[in-house]
């Protein structure tokens, strides 16, 4: 055995925090349900818990149904002004603001558990659902600017845009003529004037 000689397999990267604890988390998440469910048969009857996640089942089904009947209503809405030439008003999201926050809560009830469908509940409540989409889109903006700010492309999008005066941002690419390749119709007119 020689030493000093170097390893022909490459050294694994270490795994992130939530990579190494989502699977404990998960699976103490059942180990508590599981556990729930027995206590409350052990307090009642096994019919009352079969009715309870029925019951569940039924609402979660309801609520998710109902969320996406308004989801695919505003979308035939904002394709219907579009196609009619009338402004659309991509700030005025009073009806659909939380459909995929309804949806998450309706799923989180359909499946089986007391705590899940505790919290099911509670994204259905609309300060709830507001407090916690605002919490997403910080936490998104904020991991989006950190990647951005790590990658060696985060330049390349503030580089590819030009903006105008008026505050239109136009995509383009820069085009470089070399020298000797002399184009027959000579020089370009500029884009804008």
């Amino acid at each position: 055995m020689t030493t000093g000689a170097q390893s022909p397999y490459p050294a694994r990267p270490r795994r992130s925090r939530l990579r190494t604890l989502l699977p404990l988390g998960v699976a103490a998440w059942l180990v508590l349900e599981i556990w729930l469910l027995t206590l409350v048969a052990g307090v009642s009857s096994g019919l009352v818990v079969f009715l309870i996640l029925l019951a569940g089942i039924v609402l979660g089904s309801y609520v998710i149904k109902r969320a996406g009947r308004r989801a695919f209503r505003n979308l035939t809405e904002t394709v219907q002004q579009q196609q009619g030439g009338g402004p659309v008003t991509p700030g005025a999201r009073t009806d659909g603001e939380g459909n995929g926050l309804t949806m998450l809560g309706g799923l989180l009830i359909v499946l089986p558990g007391l705590i899940s469908d505790a919290l099911g509940l509670l994204l259905l409540v609309p300060p709830v659902q507001k407090a916690v989409s605002r919490y997403a889109e910080r936490t998104f903006e904020r991991k989006l600017r950190e990647a951005a700010a790590q990658s060696p492309l985060g330049d390349a999008f503030a580089q590819a845009r030009m903006r105008h005066p008026d505050g239109k941002v136009v995509q383009g690419e820069v085009i470089r003529d070399e020298p000797g390749s002399g184009s027959p119709e000579g020089p370009r007119p500029p884009l804008a004037k």
